[in-house]
């Protein structure tokens, strides 16, 4: 059901982005994704003439993304990340953001490939006829210029090969981020709780994503956790500066966006994997969680009693990539799992 979803809704962002793109000629602001924030920003699209194309592109760089061109099968150096780290491939003309180093794959093609785009917004689609082919042409949706093209013989979960030009991508890596802690929570469909946390991105959370944990199959799939076989939850790891926002706000955060008191269930979603719980990773946080679940319980803060799981930490199994981000990459805003200052 989820991948049907998953189609459904990375489609809607490519066809609006696409339409109004093409009909966007006054040079109004449009909807990008920016990896760094997690947010959807109104830019300005990059608009240039030809001469001063030429004056911002390399000779090579100009044939390919403003005449089109191709560079030759593996010659093209696309950088990559040192071991441990990551990073996002940008346009070269106009810089951005395009593609994620963890949805890069080995096709075997000479072309630097990837099975999605950081989001539908960031790119555009154009029917290519030319060299007697039937061919879909990639663009960068803010410039206009040519990164390759899209084919139908990729990898689960999308089965899109993203086949683009090297020269027409510059690497940026994502920074280090000293001094951070980690927590997990457990609050129902993971796409919603991780969207609530994401609500506070450069506020102190500086990375989410979702996986699986709080189980006993190992590097389990999704539908492996639907089967409510293996014990998992659908859990969101997040990443925190401490000195911005404390373990105890987070806690607020994930008592208000849902129903603790509701035993294998958040609304329509009912099943183990959608279990309240909170896995702590040390000492402190385990004192923090019983303390103010016991604290909210004694102030009647609900209408019943919480049977949130309270449970040390184990392996975190991250989801497939096409649970992660989810909302923020289709540009859709969920109705439930917000923060609300009432409950």
């Amino acid at each position: 059901m989820r991948l049907k979803i998953y189609t459904f809704f990375l489609l809607i962002p490519l066809c609006l982005g696409w339409a109004m793109r093409e009909n966007n000629p006054s040079g109004a602001k449009i909807p990008i994704f920016d990896s760094t924030s997690g947010k959807i920003e109104e830019v300005e699209p990059v608009i240039k003439s030809e001469a001063e194309w030429r004056n911002t592109l390399t000779e090579a760089q100009y044939r390919i993304m403003r005449q089109k061109g191709t560079e030759a099968a593996f010659t093209g150096s696309c950088p990559i990340p040192p071991k441990g780290k990551s990073g996002i491939y940008q346009c070269a003309a106009c810089g951005t953001d395009l593609f994620r180093y963890e949805n890069k794959f080995e096709s075997g093609t000479g072309w630097p490939s990837f099975w999605e785009p950081v989001s539908g917004l960031n790119i555009r689609l154009k029917e290519d006829k030319t060299l007697g082919m039937q061919r879909t042409e990639v663009l960068c949706a803010r410039c206009g210029s040519h990164l390759g093209h899209v084919f139908e013989d990729g990898p689960e979960p999308s089965g899109k090969r993203y086949c683009i030009n090297a020269i027409a991508l510059k690497f940026s890596q994502i920074p280090d981020v000293s001094k951070t802690e980690k927590a997990i929570f457990a609050a129902g469909c993971f796409w919603g709780v991780e969207e609530a946390f994401r609500q506070y991105l450069g506020k102190g959370v500086i990375s989410t994503r979702v996986g699986y944990t709080g189980g006993k199959t190992q590097n389990p799939s999704y539908e492996e956790v639907s089967s409510h076989k293996t014990g998992h939850a659908e859990a969101v790891e997040v990443e925190y500066d401490p000195s911005k926002i404390s373990y105890e706000e987070l806690l607020d955060i994930f008592w208000s966006i849902h129903d603790p008191t509701t035993l294998d269930r958040q609304g329509p979603d009912i099943g183990s994997q959608y279990r309240s719980a909170i896995f702590y990773l040390n000492p402190r946080q385990e004192k923090s969680a019983r303390g103010s679940k016991e604290k909210l319980n004694a102030q009647g803060e609900f209408k019943g009693r919480i049977v949130t799981e309270i449970s040390p930490a184990q392996e975190f199994y991250p989801a497939e990539p096409y649970h992660q981000q989810y909302f923020d990459k289709r540009g859709i805003k969920p109705a439930c799992h917000l923060p609300q200052k009432e409950r």
